[in-house]
């Protein structure tokens, strides 16, 4: 790059995101629990609909989502026309960041929350506000006590990734109600679905202006290799992101895809219950080995050890045996491992994995 030619502020604070890694050289059989992906992946309703939808290849597909939104509408019982779709519920988070931040503005996370959060606000421009939590749990003073009159936007992952830890709705509405007027709350439900009777905040937006939801088809319903998120708020809000929004930013596969995945209401309370089964098992065969973790309401648990020499020493153990988990000392947890709940069979094999690394089996 000739010194001309500079990308704006920001851009280059921004440290590359790496997704789990899913490969493991001269192993066979590899497990993958890094992720957070559905080990029953989609539904055969969305996998009829993607198959289907091969025989539209050659037109564009719609641009204003209208059938997956009123299906979305349908299942959550929310007004369609205030739903946005986008490539997963990082893009939507990315609209948030380019319309309502930039230079000068502030963005508030905690410290153990998603990092599309820090870069989102970089790529606008903005200053991303780091905010402690209390014991890997989301500590609403300190978020009020970081807010100033240059924060536009507070995300808040609840169910939080990678803890696994969630806060309830009296928390959030204080939490809304003791913002500065011009922020925006943003609350991330990619992992709601896993939480029986959760509506991830849809009662806070329909009674306040400054309250937004964004969600994903990438996790309980199995859509991670299509790109599917979608976001949920005041109608004003909603249409600044769509005057940013690409108009073909979904393809027609991925649509037909995600509005069967939804109506499919039967496989996701299959994959919830499924998923809370095994999340008790591991969490309780890790507990029994000496590998605590908090009460996880997502589809991972994150195991602690004693230091992060000993994370890293589990995980290449686990590695030599096929089992790929993620490491996340990125998100400030050096002396954790974030393991995904896999089918009773990988929540097993890894239980044994561990085991063998604690000497215990």
């Amino acid at each position: 790059m000739t010194p001309s030619i500079k990308p704006q502020p920001g851009i280059m604070d921004i440290r590359l995101y790496e997704g789990g890694a899913g490969h493991l050289d001269g192993k066979a059989n590899v497990l993958k629990l890094s992720s957070n992906e559905n080990p029953q992946g989609p539904s055969d309703a969305a996998k009829e609909a993607f198959r289907r939808a091969a025989h539209d290849l050659h037109r564009y597909p719609p641009t204003d989502h209208r059938a997956l939104r009123a299906a979305i509408g349908e299942v959550w019982h929310l007004d369609p026309d205030r739903v946005i779709c986008g490539v997963g519920s990082d893009e939507i988070i990315h609209f948030l960041c380019q319309a309502y931040a930039g230079r000068g503005d502030e963005v508030i996370h905690t410290e153990h929350g998603f990092l599309m959060y820090r870069i989102s606000a970089l790529a606008a421009g903005a200053t991303p506000v780091e905010v402690r939590e209390r014991e890997r749990v989301t500590d609403v003073d300190a978020i009020l006590a970081a807010c100033t009159k240059k924060t536009r936007l507070v995300f808040l992952a609840n169910p939080n990734n990678p803890t696994g830890t969630m806060i309830g709705e009296p928390e959030i509405e204080r939490l809304a109600d003791g913002l500065p007027p011009q922020a925006i709350l943003v609350l991330d439900g990619a992992y709601a679905e896993f939480v029986e009777g959760y509506d991830a905040g849809l009662r806070l937006i329909e009674a306040r202006q400054n309250v937004v939801m964004t969600r994903t088809f990438s996790k309980i319903y199995g859509l991670g290799g299509l790109r599917v998120g979608w976001g949920y708020g005041p109608r004003p809000i909603i249409d600044v992101l769509n005057r940013i929004r690409g108009p073909f930013n979904l393809s027609t596969a991925a649509l037909a895809a995600a509005e069967a995945a939804v109506r499919d209401t039967a496989h996701t309370e299959k994959c919830r219950a499924d998923n809370a089964r095994m999340r008790k098992w591991l969490a309780g065969a890790l507990a029994e080995m000496g590998v605590p973790s908090d009460t996880s309401t997502a589809n991972f648990v994150l195991a602690r050890f004693a230091s992060e020499a000993e994370a890293a020493a589990c995980d290449d153990h686990l590695r030599e045996q096929g089992i790929i988990v993620r490491r996340v000392a990125g998100y400030k947890l050096p002396n954790c491992l974030r393991i995904t709940v896999g089918d009773e069979a990988a929540c097993r094999r890894v239980a044994h994995a561990v085991g063998q690394f604690k000497g215990l089996r």
